[in-house]
């Protein structure tokens, strides 16, 4: 009776939120436990790889017209001439490099003017060393054959 009692007269106020709590709770755990983030993700990273695979269906068309023109002994020739600089057996290869008609510094350095001594300024003084005797005087002609070092 005890449990009645309890029931009908303080307790009915908390039976009546006991219902709502309960519900709230299982949403609350079901939002919780749904994996909404995980598929969002998953989507992405399909999207994303669904994209690599039509660049790369995109550039396999290409290579396979590429083929196409290639095919023949004679394109696939001019082409390994082009690209990779290759010759038949028997045959040379000869680079010319394009000149430049301006006189200004650029080209081949046989055109340029020739600069007269006096105008270059900040090259390094070479003083004649003095002659001396005996030993030091084998040394001074051994640093001054051997001058390429410094």
């Amino acid at each position: 009776m005890a449990t009645t009692h309890n029931i009908a007269t303080g307790n009915r106020g908390r039976i009546q939120w006991l219902y709502p709590l309960s519900i709230v709770t299982a949403i609350a755990m079901v939002v919780a436990w749904f994996p909404l983030g995980t598929l969002l993700h998953q989507q992405s990273q399909l999207s994303s790889t669904a994209q690599q695979i039509a660049v790369i269906q995109h550039e396999q068309q290409a290579l396979a017209t590429q083929q196409r023109t290639i095919a023949t002994k004679a394109e696939a020739a001019m082409l390994a001439r082009q690209l990779y600089q290759l010759v038949n057996p028997g045959q040379s290869l000869i680079q010319v490099l394009p000149g430049t008609s301006t006189l200004d510094g650029g080209g081949d350095p046989g055109y340029q003017p020739l600069v007269a001594p006096s105008s270059v300024s900040g090259a390094p003084v070479v003083h004649a060393p003095t002659a001396s005797n005996g030993v030091s005087g084998f040394v001074s002609r051994l640093v001054r054959t051997l001058e390429f070092w410094r």
